[in-house]
C-alpha cells in the first residue's frame, strides 16, 4: 500500500513553478499575481486563503487579498470583482466560498473575467472542459490529477467511481477520468445521495474518488483490495482534546481502508495540498495566456 502524499506532489509541482518564476524575473519579467477575495471570518475559509498566500509567497508568486465584511453588499463585491478584471497587473482571480447566503455564488462566479477565473467555475471554463479544450481546470481535481501523473498511477482501462456530484469536484473529476488523457482514458461511474446500491458500485472501483463531505462514509466492506482511493473530503470534527479544538477527517475511514488498497490519499496532507498546487499552476497559466 503507498501513501499518496500531497506533501511530496505538490512540492514537486513548486519547485517546478518557483524555477519559473525566476527564469521569469531573470528575463525582466514581473511576476505572476493572484488576487483573492475574502468574504466574513468562516474558520476554514480563513485557514485555505491564508494557505494560498503563503505558498504565493514561498514560489515567488504576488498576492493581494481582500477582506470584506460578511454582510457586504452584493453589489460593493461585484464592484471589486470589475476591478480586478481591468487590472493588468493581476493575473488571477479566485472569491473564496462559500459566500453568506444573501450573495449569489452564481453572479459572482459569472463575473469573473474567464481569462482570470483560476478557480475553473466560471460557466464558459466548464464548457470548455467538457468538450476537451483548454481552459482552466477547476482546482481540486486538476490538483489529483497532478497527484496521479506523479505517483504515476495507472488509468487507463481502469473503472473509477466518484462519489459527489457537486460543481467544485464531482462532475469536472468525473469528466477529466474520461477524457483522452494520460491519466484518464477511466470508465467512469458518477454516484450521489440517490444513486441505489452505492455500496455494490464501489466495490467494482478500481480507483475511488470520495467527494461528498461525510466524515469517514467510505468504509473497508466498500473498497475491493488494490483499489486506489482518493479522499477529497475535509471536514472539521470538534474535539476538546487537541490543541486547536478540532481535528480533521476525511470521507474515507482511513485506518480500517488503507490496509485493502493499492495507493490512497491520507487527510490531511493529501488531496488539500494538491488543490493549491492545481490553483498555482493555473495562475501561472492566466499569465502567460495574455
Amino acid at each position: 500500500m503507498m501513501i499518496l502524499d500531497g506533501k511530496i506532489a505538490s512540492q514537486a509541482v513548486k519547485t517546478s513553478l518557483k524555477q519559473r518564476v525566476q527564469q521569469l524575473l531573470s528575463d525582466g519579467k514581473r511576476a505572476p499575481h493572484l488576487a483573492a477575495i475574502l468574504v466574513g471570518t468562516n474558520g476554514a475559509s480563513e485557514t485555505y486563503v491564508a494557505s494560498k498566500v503563503k505558498n504565493c509567497e514561498e514560489i515567488g508568486f504576488q498576492s493581494s487579498l481582500v477582506r470584506l465584511d460578511e454582510n457586504v453588499d452584493e453589489n460593493l463585491l461585484l464592484d471589486k470583482i470589475y476591478q480586478f478584471n481591468n487590472d493588468d497587473a493581476i493575473d488571477g482571480i479566485l472569491v473564496q466560498l462559500p459566500l453568506p447566503k444573501h450573495i449569489s455564488e452564481a453572479k459572482v462566479i459569472e463575473a469573473i473575467n474567464p481569462l482570470k477565473d483560476v478557480d475553473g467555475f466560471h460557466p464558459i471554463s466548464v464548457g470548455k472542459l467538457v468538450q476537451g479544450l483548454p481552459t482552466f481546470i477547476p482546482a481540486t481535481p486538476y490538483g489529483i490529477m497532478l497527484m496521479l501523473e506523479h505517483f504515476n498511477i495507472e488509468t487507463k482501462g481502469k473503472h473509477a467511481v466518484v462519489i459527489g456530484r457537486s460543481n467544485i469536484v464531482g462532475r469536472p473529476m468525473s469528466i477529466l477520468l474520461s477524457s483522452n488523457l494520460q491519466h484518464g482514458n477511466c470508465t467512469v461511474t458518477l454516484c450521489h445521495s440517490h444513486t441505489p446500491n452505492l455500496k455494490d458500485i464501489c466495490l467494482q472501483a478500481d480507483i475511488l474518488v470520495a467527494a461528498l463531505g461525510k466524515p469517514e462514509f467510505v468504509k473497508a466492506d466498500m473498497v475491493k483490495n488494490g483499489a486506489v482511493v482518493i479522499d477529497v473530503g475535509i471536514t472539521r470534527i470538534d474535539d476538546p482534546s487537541t490543541k486547536k479544538g478540532f481535528r480533521i477527517k476525511g470521507d474515507v475511514d482511513f485506518e480500517a481502508v488503507a490496509p485493502k488498497t493499492s495507493a490512497i490519499t491520507p487527510v490531511p496532507g493529501g488531496v488539500g495540498l494538491m488543490t493549491i498546487a492545481g490553483l498555482l499552476k493555473n495562475t501561472l497559466q492566466a499569465y502567460l495566456s495574455k
